[in-house]
């Protein structure tokens, strides 16, 4: 009872050291920012849709994602950051229980006389516990907790980019190797140009200018290949660096590049903030930033800690549990900052200052995510508008590259003529392959920006038809 009265005269004097006008909480970060009721350039629908996903999904491209996610180096080390950061939540919980050592010590001490010593042996069990009155060591566990789920956010993220860094990879490598035949192509029309054209001027009909044009087309046409063909080993390379394998460049893609020409239902804006894992997590952050605000602000007030032993000393071991020499103690302490130059103000005022930086720094966030899609959606309408045009111009190229090969073997046009009809159908065709590449990577971007998950649409799908 005596140890009691003695607790309750600690807590009421810990009261008036902290004063009646001080608060023992402080407000928590409060937000309220105007969002846009709806996007600029595109229709609405109650969530992000994720019908297109189905279009690109194929057996290699699963196995490729899948493969990333178990071996890519970079992702396991924000896994392990994410598990270090769980036992970082356990050990501030840890801080709201008592702490109990046991020790047991043995000595030998001699005297004047090398003939002449002492023992002392000790067992003890120690107690201490600090009473979290103010609710400050709540707010340290708050604030690990909140980093954590930040970081759990950041976690989901990173798989989010690794998956359509895995899928801009993979279409990319096609659109690489669909250039690399278009250009096999275009050597293999120089080489017949040449012959046909060397033939004739053999029989009088051509001129040698026309010849050494042939020829300097095939040489830069082989020359362009070479080129592309270092560029389909770097794609390659690229994607195996992401699947943790050693990226050799050898990884061939087996299918096309899907034409996305449907539109995306992209919901509303202010679905964005619940979905997407960056803006949860930069919300966690200003969480766990008010938190440590709470946590330094109580650091002003005094602390009371209770402290206990329970042991025995005895001259030799056998005799430290005989009881007779059994012994505990019982202690309650408090301390309070009476002067330390103004650190604890100054570390208040520090949290504050950051309180208020992870404010602004979380509208920025949500802001640039909002610029980001409506250019998303922007790009998207102008790469299909593109895409059209340019199949149009495809088509009636190609059909300019056969007839101006037949007037020049008519003798109507010059060869030139022919070079630059063949140069428009290539590009025209090269345009295509880099348009439906951009649709698709603008439309995986979007749907990364958008806080869409890749698992429901892409991954589950295939591995249910493949056990099928």
């Amino acid at each position: 009872m005596k140890f009691g009265r003695q607790i309750a005269t600690l807590s009421v004097a810990a009261v008036l050291l902290a004063g009646c006008s001080t608060q023992s909480s402080i407000n928590n970060a409060t937000i309220t920012p105007d969002l846009p009721s709806n996007w600029q350039q595109a229709q609405l629908g109650e969530d992000v849709n994720v019908h297109w996903l189905s279009q690109t999904s194929n057996p290699q491209l699963a196995a490729l994602v899948y493969k990333a996610l178990s071996n890519n180096r970079s992702l396991k080390q924000q896994a392990y950051g994410l598990a270090i950061q769980e036992q970082q939540v356990d050990i501030s919980k840890a801080d709201l229980w008592p702490e109990i050592d046991f020790s047991l010590n043995s000595s030998r001490q001699a005297s004047g006389d090398p003939a002449s010593y002492s023992n002392n042996n000790s067992l003890a069990i120690d107690v201490s516990y600090e009473i979290d009155i103010w609710g400050k060591l709540s707010d340290a566990k708050k604030q690990d907790h909140l980093t954590y789920l930040a970081s759990k956010a950041n976690y989901v993220n990173a798989k989010n980019q690794l998956i359509s860094d895995v899928l801009n990879s993979y279409f990319e490598l096609v659109s690489a190797q669909q250039l690399h035949a278009l250009f096999k192509q275009r050597v293999n029309l120089s080489k017949e140009n040449l012959d046909i054209i060397s033939s004739g001027y053999k029989q009088g009909l051509n001129e040698a200018l026309d010849v050494y044009l042939a020829r300097n087309d095939l040489n830069a046409e082989l020359s362009s290949l070479a080129n592309q063909q270092a560029r389909v080993q770097q794609a390659s390379a690229a994607i195996e660096q992401l699947v943790g394998d050693y990226p050799a460049g050898t990884l061939v893609a087996a299918n096309d590049i899907p034409i996305l020409l449907d539109n995306l239902d992209i919901g509303v804006p202010s679905t964005l903030i619940k979905k997407r894992p960056s803006l949860q997590a930069s919300w966690y952050e200003l969480l766990a930033q008010d938190a440590a605000l709470a946590f330094a602000h109580k650091q002003r007030f005094p602390s009371i800690r209770l402290s206990g032993s329970y042991g025995t000393q005895a001259n030799e071991l056998d005799d430290l549990l005989s009881g007779s020499s059994i012994a505990w103690s019982l202690l309650g302490g408090i301390s309070a900052p009476l002067f330390n130059a103004g650190q604890l103000k100054a570390v208040e005022e520090q949290q504050a200052l950051r309180l208020k930086q992870n404010e602004q720094a979380y509208l920025d966030s949500m802001f640039q995510a909002f610029a980001e899609i409506e250019q998303g959606i922007t790009q998207e309408k102008s790469i299909k508008t593109q895409y059209n045009s340019t199949l149009a111009a495809k088509e009636n190229a190609m059909i300019a590259q056969t007839l101006a090969f037949e007037q020049y073997q008519n003798g109507l046009v010059s060869y030139t003529t022919v070079l630059d009809a063949q140069e428009r159908a290539f590009n025209a065709q090269s345009n295509v392959i880099s348009l439906k590449k951009q649709l698709i990577t603008n439309r995986i971007n979007l749907y990364v920006a958008l806080g869409g998950d890749f698992t429901d649409g892409l991954i589950k799908n295939e591995l249910t038809n493949e056990n099928q």
